[in-house]
């Protein structure tokens, strides 16, 4: 045994948390013969370590001042040396102190230059606050790494004593003080247990003579049985206190699961990060703020929702509009998961959304993927016969799924009765674009309206949450100046520039010592100090984060840091330390949303006198208010993700200001208004420097052409249907037009069809359930997938895959067996050659994931995340390097996979051309059409650099072909975005309602020399690999319009080669 009671007993003392976890990680670190290495987030090892070794402990972190002189003495003085904050590597100096290197016999041990004496006593020990470091394997060699973090059951039990020393502190008291009684009488026990076995071992001959000895006997046994007797009246006692206690457990259990939500959000986004120390100082406060109650039952009740409140309204002003649904859907899940109100299986499916692929619908109000999903559900004994109460009542159901808002809409038939959680589920097969709304719908009645308002926190009162150890830290967002109240308040408190107490520095170059001056100063006199854009200072941030740490402590009672940074646009480049953000308050300040608050916001920019400083009044008036239209049509179009902009763009005010400068000096300096050179200025300038991308210079180029012309001054020009430019007016005027005139939001005011917005919604419903699903608690999603763990889960799709996974195409056989070595073999060739290294790089890693979890390899980060992707029905990430665009699940991306394979196996039966060409199927289609050209200008003789393609949507489908044609190719599988097809006339038209990417019919691709294009009524359409746009942009087909092609450029009208 590596432990005993008298030693937990005096670790519990010692304020070691007492669940078994704690206690297992305590016994390893007092008795490895390796340095521990403690992962510790919450600080919980670390305090008891504190209290354990006491003065004796020496605490440093690296890359202090000094550092090496205290690790020199410690190991000469044989100390117990902490080395706190740990990245995940270590400087080399350390290195062989880590290995235990030694000198000289064993006698001395080199630090830096120094040979240092090594003391035998000296102990060594590691902490990180990283949740899950990634170690090299030396370092795991040479230390024991012990995971400190805190279990859901430690949890519980230390909130429920936090809970009952609130309610109910006599209880508490008394439970604290039995407990070290217990302690101590097994601590006193061993010790007599241990000096009578020395007697004994000591004693020679008769030991009954030896009158000491048997003296000390009766000591032990009197003391032993009045011991006995006192645990046993404490046992009666403990059994009462806990009864009494565990009237408070539902808050603690309650609590608890919040705490692992909160911990679980930096997964959305790294810079959600909370501690345990914050979260706790939120309980105390909601368990003072509860209401009071006679009964104990109602009280936990009050309990229990005053502390989800509390907490909800903590987090919630940190996170971002668009992560605020995810936070409060998460929570209302988890609470009726802990319940048993809701079955996880049909959890499962809301959130996986497991269709079956390959179906097609047989009604026309349903896609073939929700018919898909509505299969899949009629197999759950809940749902059975679903699919056929949809065929049979098909007209009920088409005007249940054809409503404006079904979601608030009566199921058909016996099936309005279902639970709120199957209702779920059967809109996400027949309405995925309404489920934010649904969702929304579900917490509110769940949970209550309060947590669905989303009410905005004033800063005052955040305020008042601060303290000089706990800062506040907003989170920015283009367009949003949060410190405007931090003046605000400081003003009305007293902090100002001008009485010294408000330090204002706006970090860049060189202004880190001007911020660490003005912190120390404030820490003394108590000041404030804002510190904007930290992000800047990558290199700074750690020495930020423990000065602010050190200053945590003992510093005025009036000081107060506040700190402001963007977020990272990705995961990777997250680089503000834990430290800062864990202990903070944090504060998201957005702009707002909608054309209305938009235009209006853009309008705030100026005034009455703006207006009248132009000496062409009427022209600058209307030129001013329809940039400002322009401004609020780029800036909102964000929301409609690719469709609205290839590429996200941080249009901001400066861009409208500068431009009406440019506006005011150009109408001076000209007698007529200069047209062509504003637009240019306007949009190739001022607001195209920000835009990298050609199709989106387009676009707004295209904007200031339909908006900033000459008609505009005889007012005949529409900023959007039913929006004409406002006649001549004054400021107050403007505001009362937009109030009166602009119609209501929709796709419309920024030229598109509110098909947009459906595809909109659609993607963010598809986000917010993929983003819980990857939240689930791991344990628990175990009983999520109908009782199968999830080893055997992802066992069961490795060898699904492996199963179905062709073998590679021999190239050596292929290259033979192709007589002629044309454009088009040569394609296949290269497709070939790229889809071996995708089917070998699936076989390699699935093999030895398969291998892992046979227990035969040691599990690598690799594994790990090949493991969850598949778990989580993701392609995984060593796949999609060496594949093709694709916005697809695991299942749709294999199936897709395999069907690639099988066109390129009929290709290279024969190396005959196909009759029709699926130019989906390709890793480079782009290779393919220019195939066309190279053959056809091979053929004729043509140039190849004064080629281009001609494109002619024939009226056929796929399956109508049976011949391919004499020159060019014809392709099939391309989808319109935006717009459709129009057959019978042959042209581009107006897209019908909620079909969002109807099929083009059959291509004709040929090649013809430039000067014999077609320009007139054309469409220059881009053609993408996926919904992605941008970076999947392969070639431009023109496409026949009789309307402007300009409401095309506005629509974003696109072809698609997969969806």
């Amino acid at each position: 045994m590596l432990t005993d009671d008298a030693d937990i007993a005096a670790w519990s003392n010692q304020g070691l948390p007492s669940d078994r976890m704690s206690i297992e990680n305590a016994t390893i670190l007092c008795n490895t013969e390796r340095w521990p290495l403690i992962v510790d987030a919450q600080l919980q090892g670390i305090k008891w370590i504190k209290n354990k070794f006491g003065d004796n402990l020496k605490i440093i972190r690296l890359g202090q001042k000094g550092y090496l002189d205290v690790i020199e003495l410690a190991v000469s003085n044989g100390d117990v040396l902490l080395i706190e904050n740990i990245g995940e590597s270590v400087e080399p100096v350390l290195d062989p102190l880590l290995g235990r290197n030694t000198i000289k016999k064993g006698k001395y041990i080199r630090i830096g230059d120094k040979e240092v004496e090594y003391h035998p006593n000296f102990r060594l020990i590691l902490h990180t606050k990283y949740f899950n470091p990634h170690y090299k394997p030396e370092m795991q060699a040479q230390c024991t790494l012990i995971n400190f973090l805190v279990t859901r059951d430690g949890l519980e039990d230390q909130l429920l004593a936090a809970v009952v020393a609130k309610e109910r502190p006599d209880l508490e008291e008394l439970k604290a003080d039995l407990t070290k009684q217990q302690n101590n009488f097994k601590i006193v026990l061993k010790q007599l247990e241990d000096s009578l076995l020395a007697r004994l071992s000591a004693a020679s001959g008769n030991f009954l003579g030896d009158t000491a000895l048997v003296e000390n006997l009766e000591i032990t046994k009197r003391t032993a049985t009045e011991i006995e007797e006192k645990v046993r009246e404490a046992k009666i006692t403990e059994i009462k206190i806990n009864e009494a206690r565990e009237n408070y457990r539902p808050a603690s259990i309650r609590a608890a699961l919040l705490y692992f939500i909160l911990n679980d959000l930096n997964k959305i986004n790294p810079i959600y990060q909370f501690s345990l120390k914050a979260f706790s100082v939120v309980f105390d406060v909601a368990i003072m703020r509860t209401e009071p109650a006679d009964e104990v039952k109602q009280r936990v009740n009050n309990l229990i929702d005053e502390i989800t409140y509390s907490v909800f309204m903590y987090t919630n002003r940190s996170l971002f509009e668009k992560d605020k649904l995810t936070f409060i859907a998460q929570v209302a899940f988890q609470i009726l998961v802990m319940k048993k109100e809701i079955n996880p299986v049909e959890l499962d499916f809301l959130l996986r959304f497991p269709f079956k692929a390959g179906l097609g619908s047989p009604v026309d109000f349903l896609s073939n993927q929700a018919w898909g999903g509505i299969k899949a559900l009629a197999e759950m004994d809940e749902f059975k016969n679903l699919d056929r109460d949809i065929e049979g009542s098909a007209k009920r159901w088409k005007k249940f799924v054809e409503s404006e808002a079904p979601e608030k809409e009566k199921f058909p038939q016996e099936w309005k009765n279902k639970t709120g959680l199957q209702k779920l589920c059967m809109l996400r097969c027949l309405r995925a674009d309404r489920m934010s709304y649904a969702v929304t719908s579900f917490v509110e009645e769940k949970m209550g309206t309060k947590y669905t308002e989303g009410r905005s926190v004033e800063f005052a009162v955040s305020y008042q949450e601060s303290s000089s150890s706990t800062p506040v830290f907003f989170i920015l967002s283009p367009g949003v100046d949060p410190l405007k109240d931090v003046e605000a308040l400081g003003k009305k408190l007293g902090f100002t520039f001008d009485n010294g107490k408000f330090h204002n520095v706006s970090l860049g170059q060189g202004q880190e010592v001007v911020a660490e001056a003005a912190l120390d100063k404030a820490a003394v006199e108590g000041h404030w100090v804002i510190l904007q854009n930290i992000h800047l200072v990558a290199k700074w941030l750690s020495s930020l984060d423990k000065r602010v740490e050190r200053y945590s402590i003992g510093s005025h009672e009036d000081y107060r840091v506040y700190m402001s940074a963007e977020p990272a646009p990705t995961p990777e480049g997250h680089i503000i330390p834990q430290g800062l953000l864990e202990n903070a308050i944090k504060i998201t300040n957005e702009p707002p949303t909608g054309m209305f608050a938009n235009l209006h916001k853009a309008l705030y920019l100026f005034n009455q006198d703006t207006l009248e400083m132009c000496s062409k009044e009427s022209e600058f008036k209307v030129i001013l208010f329809t940039l400002c239209y322009f401004h609020a049509v780029v800036a909102e179009r964000r929301k409609f993700g690719a469709q609205g902009w290839n590429r996200s763009y941080p249009f901001n005010n400066g861009d409208l200001t500068i431009s009406i400068n440019v506006l005011y000096n150009y109408l001076e300096a000209n007698n007529k208004v200069p047209w062509d050179d504003l637009r240019y200025l306007f949009g190739e300038i001022m607001y195209g420097g920000h835009i990298t991308d050609d199709w989106d210079r387009k676009l707004c180029r295209t904007y200031l052409e339909e908006y900033v012309k000459a008609e505009m001054l005889e007012g005949e020009v529409y900023l959007a249907p039913g929006f004409p430019v406002p006649p001549n007016s004054d400021y107050k005027g403007y505001h009362l037009y937009i109030d009166e005139v602009l119609p209501a939001e929709s796709p419309y005011l920024y030229g598109l069809h509110p098909n947009a917005e459906i595809g909109f919604l659609t993607i963010t419903s598809e986000k917010l359930f993929r983003t819980i699903l990857e939240l689930q608690p791991k344990e628990s999603s175990a009983a999520g997938a109908g009782g199968v763990s999830r080893e055997e889960k992802v066992k069961a799709i490795l060898d699904e895959i492996l199963e179905k996974l062709p073998d590679s195409f021999n190239m050596v056989e292929i290259v033979a067996k192709a007589e002629e070595k044309t454009p088009f073999i040569i394609v296949v060739f290269q497709e070939c050659e790229r889809m071996n290294f995708l089917t070998q790089e699936i076989s390699r890693s699935l093999k030895e994931l398969n291998l892992g979890l046979k227990g035969e390899l040691t599990i690598t980060t690799d594994m790990e995340e090949l493991g969850n992707a598949l778990f989580l029905d993701t392609v995984p990430e060593s796949w999609t390097k060496r594949a093709y665009p694709s916005l697809q699940g695991l299942g749709g991306w294999y199936a897709d996979l395999l069907l690639r394979i099988k066109e390129l196996e009929t290709w290279t039966a024969d190396f005959a051309m196909p009759p029709v060409v699926w130019l989906a199927g390709f890793f480079n289609p782009q290779s393919f059409l220019t195939a066309i050209m190279q053959t056809m200008a091979r053929k004729n003789e043509w140039p190849l650099d004064k080629m281009c393609l001609a494109v002619e949507v024939t009226k056929k489908n796929r399956e109508d072909m049976t011949t391919p044609p004499r020159e060019g190719a014809y392709v099939h599988g391309l989808f319109m975005e935006g717009a459709r097809w129009d057959t019978q006339s042959g042209v581009i038209c107006d897209a019908r309602l909620k079909e969002l990417t109807p099929v083009m019919p059959v291509i004709f691709i040929k090649a013809i020399p430039v000067d014999r294009q077609d320009t007139k009524n054309v469409y220059e359409c881009p053609v993408y690999k996926t919904r992605i746009r941008g970076p999947t942009y392969i070639w431009t087909f023109n496409l026949k319009t009789k309307e402007k092609p300009a409401k095309w450029v506005l629509a974003a009208v696109c072809l698609l080669l997969s969806i």
